[in-house]
């Protein structure tokens, strides 16, 4: 099985560097850049699974790929925020209107950022979203070029130990912000291995929580294969982010279908999708 891993993934990241994961799968671990490209792996065939937050599975639905849905983690409300610079006359999220917002557009950025505008009476039209890609969007937010940014981890823990950034709004405010493992329906998994995805996602979660130094410690050594943290994130960093998420992993039921429909739904009365979709319950995916 061909398994795609991006560094802002942590479990099939950390899964590629744990001993025995997905040996009973024969794993090929496939390194990428970023999540926004896990659909069209899939769709090439380059890899059978992949791992991202909850907006690039909607995304490859609205294209008619047919997302097939195996787990999700627990939500992760510590993983997201909204940053402004400390000196910035912006206070809260409704001061955002008009201003410039650097973030990975299409990720679970874009929807933390709606469902946080629409508690404000706004919507994604009323900002300007920048695409930070591979920038350093930090950079940018220190010296003006966007008044906002859309941080995750691990940059986001070392931003709140900085004093030049001010957080506005964090993650679990606004939405569960899970990671979703997902695959397409044409790349034809059988049950059979549905189920060893989810026990061994399972598995290695249970040892990731009993023993978060041991995987700070992989994370830390810089991940060889080409997913490694560009930042230099050093193992004391990595083991707080590693202990401030529940690495739980469940099968996909219909409460995370439902989650990601609302999903679906929000982001495209704010304009980012340009036609209604409606996701398929557990029961009726293959």
């Amino acid at each position: 099985m061909k398994i795609g891993v991006h560094p802002n993934n942590l479990h099939l990241r950390l899964a590629r560097l744990w001993p025995g994961a997905f040996a009973d799968l024969q794993p090929i671990f496939v390194s990428y850049a970023e999540g926004r490209d896990t659909a069209a792996l899939l769709e090439s065939g380059d890899i059978d699974l992949g791992g991202t937050g909850s907006t690039p599975p909607i995304e490859a639905d609205t294209r008619g790929l047919g997302v097939e849905y195996i787990a999700a983690s627990a939500p992760r409300p510590a993983n997201g925020a909204i940053f402004v610079r400390r000196d910035s006359s912006i206070g809260s999220v409704a001061e955002l209107k008009g201003r410039r917002i650097s973030l990975i557009d299409g990720s679970f950025h874009t929807y933390l950022l709606a469902r946080s505008l629409e508690g404000e009476g706004l919507s994604l039209p009323d900002v300007e979203r920048v695409e930070s890609g591979a920038r350093d969007a930090l950079a940018d937010l220190l010296e003006g070029r966007v008044d906002a940014w859309v941080a995750m981890s691990p940059r986001l823990e070392k931003a709140l130990e900085r004093d030049d950034v001010r957080l506005i709004v964090r993650c679990g405010a606004a939405i569960p912000n899970r990671s979703l493992f997902w695959t397409l329906q044409r790349n034809g998994l059988s049950a059979t291995e549905t189920r060893a995805i989810v026990s061994e996602l399972s598995r290695i979660g249970s040892e990731i929580a009993a023993d978060p130094r041991a995987a700070a410690r992989l994370l830390a050594s810089g991940d060889r294969g080409g997913s490694g943290d560009r930042g230099g994130t050093d193992i004391d960093a990595w083991e707080k982010v590693v202990r401030s998420r529940d690495f739980t992993v469940f099968p996909i039921d219909d409460e995370i279908i439902a989650e990601q429909q609302e999903e679906a739904d929000t982001l495209l009365r704010h304009g980012h999708f340009a036609k209604p979709i409606v996701l398929k319950r557990p029961e009726t995916t293959r």
